[in-house]
C-alpha cells in the first residue's frame, strides 16, 4: 500500500492520523545519499501524494529543521534538526559507544574504512564508520541501509536468522537477489553457512564491481547477533590474498567489541 492509498476516513480520526504519520515519513525517506537535494514535484511523484500535501509536510518539517531550503535551487534536503531527534538513540546505542575505540584500532591497523552495522529487519544499517585516510576509499552516510543479497553485512545478519527466515525476504525481494530460482536459493543457503563457519562474510565486487567489503559477527550475552564489523575498500587495493587478512582483522574487531559487550559467540562458532 502506498502512502496515497493509506485509509483517510472522516469518520475515523485515529486512522486519518496515522495515514499523516505515514505519509510525513515515505517523504523523509526520500532523501538518500545519492540525492540529497529534491523538490516538491520530485517527492510527490515518488511517494504518490498531491504536490499540495506534500508542501503542507515540508513547511511543517522545515519549521521544526527536519528539513531545509537550498538558498540556490529552492529544493529541500535534510536539516540538522533531525539529529536531535536521533542524537539521543544513537547516544545510547551500546554497540556503537563501544565499537568506536575499536573501530578507530581498525582502521589504523588496515587502512581501510571501518563501520559498525545493525539490523533493522530487512536491511543492514550504517550506524558508526571511521574513514580510511586514503584518498580513494570507501564510506558510506551514517543511516544508510543495505538490502544487496552479497552486502557483507547483510548475509553476516541472514546466516543467523532460520533458514525460513531468509528464503521469505529473498523470495519477497525484501533483501535484492537477481535473478533469483530455487537453485539459487539453495547455494546462498550454502553461502551463509560458509560465513558461519569461517567467522566473516564476504563481497568481493559481487554487488559493486569496484568494492570489497569483508564483515563479521558481533554477539551479545545471549549469543545473538546484534551488529556486524565492516571494512570497505577499493577492490584494486585487494588482492585475494590480502582478502584473507581483512575478514581476520574483521573477525577480531568484532570478537573484542563482543567481550566488551559482555557478549559471547555461540558454541561452534569460529
Amino acid at each position: 500500500m502506498t502512502p496515497a492509498e493509506s485509509p483517510e476516513t472522516t469518520g475515523n480520526g485515529d486512522t486519518k492520523g496515522t495515514s499523516v504519520i505515514v505519509n510525513a515519513i515515505a517523504v523523509l525517506r526520500t532523501f538518500t545519499a545519492d540525492e540529497p537535494l529534491l523538490g516538491v514535484t520530485e517527492i510527490a511523484n515518488r511517494v504518490g501524494l498531491h504536490k499540495s500535501t506534500v508542501s503542507r509536510i515540508l513547511a511543517t518539517f522545515e519549521q521544526e529543521h527536519l528539513v531545509e531550503r537550498d538558498p540556490e535551487t529552492r529544493r529541500f534536503r535534510l536539516g540538522l534538526g533531525l539529529i536531535a531527534v536521533a542524537g539521543p538513540l544513537l547516544a545510547e546505542l551500546e554497540e556503537r559507544r563501544v565499537a568506536y575505540p575499536v573501530l578507530r584500532e581498525l582502521t589504523e591497523q588496515t587502512g581501510e574504512t571501518s563501520a559498525l552495522m545493525v539490523w533493522n529487519g530487512a536491511e543492514s544499517m550504517c550506524v558508526e564508520q571511521i574513514a580510511s585516510h586514503h584518498q580513494i576509499k570507501h564510506t558510506t552516510p551514517l543511516g544508510a541501509r543495505y538490502r544487496d543479497a552479497m552486502s557483507s553485512s547483510v548475509q553476516v545478519f541472514l546466516s543467523a536468522a532460520p533458514a525460513e527466515r531468509v528464503r521469505t525476504l529473498l523470495r519477497s525481494g525484501a533483501i535484492s537477489y537477481p535473478g533469483l530460482d530455487d537453485a539459487g536459493l539453495d547455494g546462498y543457503q550454502i553461502k551463509l553457512k560458509d560465513v558461519t563457519d569461517r567467522g566473516w562474510a564476504i563481497n568481493y565486487g559481487e554487488s559493486s564491481i569496484d568494492e570489497v567489503g569483508v564483515a563479521a559477527p558481533v554477539y551479545d550475552h545471549r549469543g545473538d547477533v546484534v551488529a556486524a564489523v565492516l571494512i570497505s575498500a577499493p577492490r584494486f587495493r585487494v588482492s585475494r590474498e590480502r582478502l584473507q587478512g581483512l575478514g581476520e582483522a574483521s573477525a577480531a574487531a568484532a570478537r573484542k567489541i563482543t567481550t566488551r559487550m559482555g557478549g559471547r559467540a555461540p558454541q561452534g562458532s569460529a
